[in-house]
C-alpha cells in the first residue's frame, strides 16, 4: 500500500527542514521581540471587538476533538454565545501567531508550550481545561522489534516543548539510549529532530526516521498503512496525562467571566458527550463530513477512538502496553487540570532536552506553576454543573498523584 499524499492542510513541504524552519518560527514568536508585536496588535483587536465571538484556532488532530464537537453540536450556541467556524490550522507556528494576534480566542496548544509561552516569552495566556487524556504513541519502522534498535538513528517529535518529548527522553533514557540533536548519532544515541505531524508519516515510510512520538491519528495512520507499529503508548508511561489543553488570553478571563464561563461550559459538555457517544464523535471528525474539520478517514480515527479488546490484547502482547492494570484507553477526555500534573510537568521539563531558548526553566517553581498559568475556576464549575468529576470515569475530587512509569 503506498503512502497517501501529503494533506495540504497540515503544512507538509519539505521533511525536517520545512519542520526545521516551523520550529525557527515558532521559536522567534516565543521571544520577546517577536511577540510584543503580536500582542500589541492582539489588544488593538480586543479593544476593537470586546464582544468577539467565539473563535476556535485548531490543528486536525484528535486533541481537537472536544473543540470540533462543541462546535458541531451547537453546544456554544446553547449557553447564548456566538461562534464562528473552527481555523484549521498547518502548524503550530500559525496557530500560536494567530492566537497571540487576536485572530483566535480560543486554541489547544501543547502543555509544555504554554510553559514556554508564560514563562519564556511573557504572553499573557492561560489554560483553562484539559483538552483529552492520552492520545499518543511511539511509532517505529516494522522491521524494529525494540528500542535498543532505535540507537545510531533519528526519531522525530513534534516539538522540542511537548510531553512526546518529555516521554520519549525518559523511555529512551531507560533502555541506556542518550536522547541527542545535534550531528550524527552514535550507536547509543537517539537524535531527535522536530518534524509537523504530517511530515512524519512520509518520512518513516522513506526511512528518513526509524520512528516518531506523536497525538492521533498519525500512529493509526502508520498501522492502518502498515508503515509502522506501536512502539509504546504515551499513557501507558504517564498515566491519564494531558497533551493539548484548552488555552485562552488572560484578559478574557478576566474583563468577560461570564463569556468565559460559557466558552468552558461548552468545552466540558462536550467532553462528556465524547464519552458516551465515541461512533459519533467518528463521524463528526471524519472526512465527508460537510464541516470538513479533518482530512482522516474513518477506519483511521476509529482506531483512536473505539475501544477494541482485540488490540488492546496485542498491544499487551508487543509490549506497546506494559500497564493493563490501568485500564488506559487509546484517548480518553476528562476537562479538570490536576495542579499534580502541572507541577510533575515542569519537574521533567528541567529534566529534559529542549533547543533554543531554555534558561527560564531551571527558575521555575512547579507549585507555583500551577497556580498562576492554570486558571482552573471556569472549569471546576462546569465540571461541578453537569454533576461533578466523575461523570469522567476519574475518583472524587480535585487532586490525585501522578503516576510515571517507564518499566512493567
Amino acid at each position: 500500500m503506498s503512502l497517501p499524499p501529503i494533506d495540504p492542510h497540515c503544512g507538509c513541504e519539505d521533511g525536517i527542514h520545512s519542520s526545521r524552519r516551523q520550529f525557527l518560527k515558532l521559536s522567534l514568536l516565543f521571544s520577546a521581540a517577536t511577540a510584543l508585536p503580536l500582542l500589541q496588535a492582539g489588544r488593538q483587536a480586543h479593544a476593537a471587538d470586546p464582544d468577539a465571538p467565539v473563535r476556535i484556532g485548531y490543528l486536525p488532530i484528535t486533541d481537537a476533538t472536544p473543540l470540533l464537537v462543541a462546535h458541531h453540536n451547537g453546544l456554544f450556541e446553547q449557553q447564548g454565545l456566538k461562534v464562528e467556524k473552527p481555523r484549521r490550522f498547518r502548524s503550530w507556528a500559525q496557530i500560536v501567531e494567530a492566537f497571540l494576534s487576536g485572530q483566535v480566542n480560543v486554541v489547544h496548544l501543547l502543555m509544555p508550550m504554554t510553559v514556554w509561552a508564560r514563562y519564556g516569552s511573557q504572553a499573557p495566556i492561560k489554560v483553562v481545561a484539559w483538552n483529552h487524556m492520552e492520545g499518543s504513541g511511539l511509532t517505529v519502522r516494522q522491521d524494529i522489534n525494540s528500542l535498543d534498535e532505535l540507537g545510531g538513528t533519528s526519531v522525530a517529535i513534534p516539538f522540542w516543548y511537548s510531553v512526546h518529548n518529555i516521554v520519549l527522553q525518559q523511555v529512551l533514557r531507560e533502555a541506556g539510549l542518550e536522547p541527542v540533536s545535534n550531528g550524527n548519532p552514535g550507536p547509543k544515541q537517539v537524535k531527535l529532530v522536530v518534524m509537523s505531524p504530517a511530515d512524519m508519516l512520509p518520512a518513516l515510510g522513506s526511512k528518513q526516521i526509524s520512528g516518531y512520538i506523536v497525538a492521533e491519528p498519525f500512529n493509526a495512520i502508520a498501522e492502518e498503512l502498515q508503515v509502522g507499529k506501536i512502539q509504546r503508548f504515551t499513557g501507558d508511561v504517564w498515566r491519564n496525562h494531558a497533551c493539548c489543553v484548552v488555552t485562552m488570553h488572560e484578559r478574557d478571563l478576566e474583563q468577560r467571566p461570564e463569556w468565559s464561563q460559557k466558552v468552558v461550559n461548552g468545552i466540558v459538555q462536550a467532553q462528556d458527550w465524547i464519552r458516551n457517544n465515541r461512533a459519533a464523535t467518528v463521524d463528526i471528525l471524519a472526512r465527508g463530513n460537510p464541516a470538513d474539520y479533518t482530512p482522516h478517514d474513518k477506519a483511521v480515527l476509529g482506531r483512536v477512538l473505539l475501544p477494541s479488546a482485540e488490540r488492546d490484547a496485542h498491544y499487551h502482547d508487543s509490549g506497546a502496553i506494559l500497564h493493563p492494570q490501568w485500564q488506559q484507553q487509546r484517548i480518553d477526555f476528562q476537562p479538570y487540570p490536576y495542579p499534580s500534573y502541572t507541577q510533575k510537568l515542569v519537574e521533567l521539563l528541567k529534566l529534559t532536552h529542549v533547543e533554543g531558548r531554555n534558561d527560564f526553566l531551571q527558575g521555575l517553581d512547579p507549585a507555583k506553576v500551577a497556580t498562576d498559568l492554570v486558571d482552573e475556576r471556569y472549569v471546576r464549575h462546569a465540571v461541578e454543573a453537569i454533576g461533578g468529576i466523575t461523570r469522567f470515569g476519574v475518583p472524587e475530587g480535585y487532586s490525585r498523584s501522578e503516576t510515571f512509569s517507564v518499566g512493567a
